[in-house]
């Protein structure tokens, strides 16, 4: 089970759209969640709309829609046994409040879910498009953290073997997907650091998505910086000079944006020295091709053989 998490906007359901397409392809009976019911994963896998119970969208490829409701009830169903859970709407009402409300409980109800898959080996991955980095500590977190409030009972033998499975390496993991932007970089760098001194949880890998390529390189970067430093001078003649400024300028602010996003990487790889920095570039697709997904999922599978 891998949760892909990162902050909004740096492409997090993509990548795990793409991942689950690369997995379901490989042969893997794959199971993609979405955590939060926004839509954004039926949208990357081109599809109208997810329910909570999954269904085969592709060959190997299932998909779902978290909702605490519905894994409340499912819960009543596996662990309650009362074959009549559909019709105690009032029981429903009231330990849907609960989850609401108490820490941890609505979280257990998401994550059980999860794990019961998992446990049960209904499928061969489960990926999950997870909360945002400032949510996810406390997702992948909360069966430890239940126990940790109640110490006996039937929510602790829950959150136990719950926590069995979270907390093997072998079994999952988190991959945290970012972009060569300072807030990005520095929200994922501060959350490795929370997973490992605050959770049981592994990383299994770190994603920099979006990663411009170099413009220029080596040789052929002092010889641009010469001619900008010519046209600026005025050693370059009038009229040529009026020709090459504005792009030459362009360029000159491309180069720095890299050399910023070079930066702001060498961070990032810093900080995720054990598990390494997989680097995924700009994508220029036409959708009426393909989606933005297919793409990156052909561009995965080349980055991971």
């Amino acid at each position: 089970m891998l949760f892909i998490t990162g902050k909004g906007g740096v492409g997090k359901t993509t990548f795990a759209s793409a991942l689950a397409q690369l997995s379901a392809a490989s042969g893997k009976r794959t199971l993609v969640v979405e955590m939060d019911d926004k839509g954004a994963l039926a949208h990357a896998l081109r599809i109208e709309s997810l329910q909570f119970a999954e269904r085969e969208i592709a060959p190997n490829l299932f998909a779902m829609a978290m909702n605490t409701e519905d894994s409340l009830r499912e819960y009543i169903r596996l662990f309650v046994k009362n074959p009549l859970v559909s019709t105690f709407g009032p029981l429903a009402k009231i330990l849907d409040f609960v989850a609401n409300a108490a820490p941890g409980v609505k979280e257990i109800l998401a994550v059980g879910k999860l794990c019961w898959e998992v446990r049960e080996r209904n499928y061969d991955i489960v990926i999950v498009d997870a909360e945002a980095t400032g949510h996810i500590v406390a997702q992948v977190d909360a069966p430890a953290i239940l126990s940790n409030l109640v110490q006996v009972g039937v929510i602790r033998d829950q959150t136990r073997w719950m926590q069995e499975i979270l907390h093997d390496q072998s079994a999952t993991g988190v991959v945290v997907v970012t972009t060569p932007e300072e807030i990005p970089v520095l929200e994922t760098i501060q959350l490795l650091d929370t997973l490992q001194s605050k959770t049981k949880v592994s990383v299994s890998a770190v994603v920099a998505n979006r990663v411009h390529p170099d413009v220029v390189a080596g040789g052929d970067l002092a010889v641009f910086s010469q001619l900008a430093d010519s046209v600026e001078s005025g050693r370059i003649a009038s009229e040529p000079a009026s020709v090459l400024r504005a792009p030459l300028r362009l360029l000159g602010i491309a180069i720095q944006r890299r050399k910023r996003e070079i930066g702001l990487l060498e961070q990032l790889a810093t900080s995720a020295k054990e598990r390494g920095v997989l680097f995924m570039p700009i994508l220029e697709i036409d959708e009426q091709e393909a989606g933005i997904t297919s793409v990156m999922s052909s561009v995965l599978k080349d980055e991971l053989t």
